[in-house]
């Protein structure tokens, strides 16, 4: 589904990976941030994305599955609705 942190077949703009989000370096400073912290913070973040990234791929497949059903219920609903023989020809799109 994703490669590069983009997903395939779209226009989207690059994601964060969670393995992007772990591994991340920062420059130091003089006055910087606890590195545990921010190790921390980073572990908890790429969590909460792996969560999101599933959250949309699931999403995705019931989307897709749900589009199929309606087609075939489209299809079936088309074969089964014949106008009576005496109506007048239908010049819609139905």
């Amino acid at each position: 589904m994703y490669r590069g942190g983009r997903l395939y077949g779209t226009g989207r703009p690059d994601r964060l990976t969670p393995h992007e989000v772990r591994t991340w370096a920062f420059d130091p400073r003089r006055r910087g941030v606890d590195a545990d912290q921010v190790r921390e913070f980073q572990a908890r973040l790429a969590d909460e994305l792996a969560g999101l990234h599933e959250d949309v791929r699931l999403l995705t497949q019931e989307n897709d599955r749900l589009k199929r059903a309606l087609r075939d219920w489209q299809v079936m609903h088309a074969r089964e609705c014949v106008p009576p023989d005496d109506a007048r020809p239908n010049r819609g799109h139905w």
